[in-house]
């Protein structure tokens, strides 16, 4: 083989390498920053991690929010009508939380089934709602389920 040659052959394999090396590295970096959503009949399923970032959304239930008289901890229901999770938070709500609402959480399942949030939003008008949560929500929804959309209304 020509030297010429044998020199381009290795810079070639050279850059293949690394440049492989470089995206495993920046994958293996972004694994951990991944926050899926798991709606909050997947939670009590047992298939959403615990201890990892996951963000959970779906509504408000209605007569759940209960306030800490000592801090800004507020402690409350999310559904997907299929589905409950309690959600601990502890932080400035949004102006637009409320019972009844959309709302999306970001934070931790922790070992007992609830979830630690780190972040609330809520639906920020009348028509909208985050596309995980309104998929989650007419997934659950049928025609056996007790927690119907519009009964009670």
């Amino acid at each position: 083989m020509h030297p010429k040659r044998k020199q381009r052959l290795t810079i070639a394999v050279l850059v293949v390498v690394l440049s492989s090396a470089a995206v495993g590295l920046v994958s293996y970096a972004l694994r951990g920053n991944i926050n899926l959503f798991y709606p909050p009949a997947d939670i009590v399923a047992g298939k959403a991690p615990v201890d990892r970032a996951i963000r959970v959304g779906g509504m408000v239930v209605e007569g759940s929010i209960l306030r800490s008289e000592q801090d800004l901890t507020t402690v409350f229901e999310v559904t997907d009508y299929a589905g409950t999770v309690t959600v601990s938070y502890t932080g400035i709500l949004p102006d637009l939380f409320a019972e009844g609402e959309g709302v999306v959480a970001s934070g931790m399942l922790l070992p007992d089934g609830s979830f630690r949030a780190t972040e609330v939003l809520a639906k920020h008008d009348e028509n909208y709602m985050p596309p995980e949560v309104a998929e989650a929500l007419q997934g659950a929804q049928s025609a056996d389920s007790p927690y119907r959309q519009g009964e009670g209304d």
